[in-house]
């Protein structure tokens, strides 16, 4: 059982799932970090595990993210306009 839990075969690997998560997301937090892991998670192991199942979950935390990058832009990009707009010449 042991095996199953820190070592299942959907994850092995000549490099294991986690030590590609952890290298891919240095440098992201919070729910960039979280998404980013997920989507490699499901892509990582689609084909041994639950098949079009995991693949349709990588597609909704990479679009998950997509979203909120896009509000994030905007955002900044309202704020960025706002400050042009009211700044004193």
């Amino acid at each position: 059982m042991k095996e199953a839990v820190n070592h299942p075969d959907h994850y092995q690997g000549s490099i294991e799932c986690i030590e590609a998560i952890a290298v891919a997301t240095e440098g992201l937090h919070g729910i960039e970090s979280f998404n980013t892991g997920n989507a490699i998670k499901y892509l990582w192991r689609w084909k041994q595990k639950n098949g079009i199942e995991d693949l349709l979950k990588a597609i909704w935390y990479i679009q998950n993210t997509i979203d909120r990058q896009e509000v994030e832009e905007n955002e900044k990009a309202n704020t960025t306009a706002q400050e042009r707009r009211f700044t004193p010449t």
